[in-house]
């Protein structure tokens, strides 16, 4: 496993990290026991993965923190987030801090992030609830700011844009992958001048997995004119990837092409499976993608700001 330096935070983190959201939640939408599913988490630390995120609304707090109940807290990154589509007060969020920790069994997280923010609520959220966090902060309760897009609705960043004007967030949890490279010139450059650390979220979703969704993302794009009818194959539009030196599969890609994108940090990975797992950890060992399938990936989907691949 690789590491880099999540920006000012100055924490080891590595590449890949576990993500307790997703379609799976550490396999618990996918009928996975509780000690299944703590066996993912712990076989995942083994593997040298230390960064683990997660959520209250997430619903795998408690779960995490029974899987790392015998952990050396310091060995690992905890990142937690508080929901903000209802206007939360100070008081909400204090609750909710208490809460993570209480089910995480720690008496510290190490990024606290304002999650899911829109842009018209940003604000509203910098005015009213940054000076509670950086009260947490002060008191040992979190140690580092954190900030997360609603990248469903919010797919040209326009509230992270919003965000980096504001010398205040440590790390931001950013939407980015092939199909969707915007962050790369109007987040990753920002960060990128302000040593803030970055999270990668929906670098592989439905479109890397289930061919008849990729199908139907080209065709919306076609229709759309983001991308030209003449760079694609008819049956596989992707399918360059896969090939002897290159990507053994789609999600394989994925992951390596946003490793590997200058600025970003850890790649958040759900799954809810072992061998899905080692998959994906063996995608994070493997070396940079060629050259000539990473600038056609940049090229293809150079004017796509629509999509999410999901």
């Amino acid at each position: 496993m690789d590491y880099k330096i999540l920006g000012r935070t100055g924490l080891r983190v590595s590449t890949m990290g576990i993500g307790g959201g997703g379609p799976s939640r550490v396999g618990q939408r996918s009928g996975k026991t509780e000690s299944e599913s703590i066996a993912i988490i712990r076989e995942a630390l083994e593997q040298g993965i230390n960064f683990i995120d997660t959520a209250e609304v997430y619903g795998t707090e408690e779960l995490l923190g029974k899987a790392l109940k015998t952990i050396d807290r310091q060995s690992i990154i905890l990142s937690t987030k508080k929901e903000t589509k209802k206007r939360i007060t100070e008081k909400d969020l204090q609750e909710s801090l208490e809460g993570s920790l209480k089910r995480l069994c720690t008496d510290y997280i190490d990024i606290y992030h304002l999650h899911g923010v829109a842009p018209q609520d940003y604000d509203y959220l910098r005015s009213e609830i940054v000076p509670a966090m950086q009260k947490m902060r002060t008191q040992g309760k979190i140690r580092f700011l954190g900030i997360t897009e609603e990248f469903n609705n919010d797919t040209r960043h326009v509230m992270l844009q919003r965000a980096l004007q504001d010398d205040i967030w440590d790390v931001v949890m950013v939407g980015f992958n092939m199909l969707n490279q915007t962050a790369r010139d109007t987040v990753l450059l920002r960060t990128r001048e302000q040593n803030i650390g970055v999270l990668v979220m929906f670098a592989v979703r439905l479109a890397f997995s289930k061919p008849a969704r990729l199908q139907q993302i080209m065709a919306e794009l076609l229709e759309k004119k983001q991308i030209d009818p003449n760079c694609l194959g008819a049956d596989d539009p992707l399918g360059f990837l896969i090939h002897e030196g290159g990507a053994v599969s789609l999600p394989d890609a994925a992951y390596r092409f946003c490793r590997d994108e200058p600025g970003t940090h850890v790649i958040l990975s759900g799954t809810g499976d072992p061998h899905h797992l080692q998959q994906n950890i063996a995608s994070f060992a493997r070396p940079p993608l060629p050259a000539k399938d990473s600038s056609k990936i940049r090229d293809l989907f150079k004017n796509v700001n629509s999509v999410t691949g999901q």
